[in-house]
């Protein structure tokens, strides 16, 4: 099976992302996901079997002990490729929380031998695909208002012609609140 961890966003996040993507699809062309699709990947699997899904598991367990809940704030548009053929992501900042939260991943995947894109972390949530982005300045965006992320989930990715969809298998909630400098108390 294809499986990510990924961070999931709360409600109120999730909902004025949804709002900030229609508003982009008024400006921009391109194959836009769906709403129930957005999330903050820590790590892309690829394909793993039962054993690997385990392993998994046992390694979000041990990265997300004692971490606190992640402040999520908007850190503005994005794009991975061409102007006229690209991927068009909402950037998230980087804060303590985060960065603990995606290396603690990548070490406890490899201490478990789970192979998984070794790209440099770039906290973001992917909005479109396939996006013409024109070259005149965007109108003014409302971004999502600041939050707080809890939940760190192993998700299975199935594709369709109709694009991907995700099926939770294993969700850990984070607790308490960090000062977003890394410092889980």
């Amino acid at each position: 099976m294809r499986a990510f961890i990924a961070l999931e966003l709360p409600e109120a996040f999730w909902r004025d992302t949804a709002a900030l993507a229609r508003e982009l699809g008024t400006q921009v062309t391109g194959r836009f996901l769906k709403a129930q699709t957005y999330h903050l990947t820590l790590a892309f699997l690829g394909d793993i079997d039962d054993a690997g899904k385990q392993r998994a598991v046992d390694a979000i367990d041990a990265a997300c002990a004692g971490l606190a809940a992640i402040p999520l704030a908007c850190d503005g548009l994005g794009k991975f490729g061409r102007a006229q053929d690209a991927t068009l992501w909402l950037g998230i900042q980087r804060s303590g929380n985060l960065e603990q939260l995606a290396r603690r991943m990548r070490e406890e995947l490899d201490v478990r031998g789970i192979g998984y894109d070794s790209k440099p972390f770039k906290p973001h949530i992917t909005l479109a695909r396939r996006a013409r982005i024109p070259r005149s300045p965007l109108p003014a965006l409302a971004f999502p208002r600041d939050d707080i992320a809890t939940d760190v989930t192993l998700f299975k990715s199935e594709l369709s012609h109709e694009g991907a969809s995700y099926k939770p298998l294993y969700t850990v909630r984070l607790h308490g609140m960090g000062d977003g400098d890394g410092d889980p108390s």
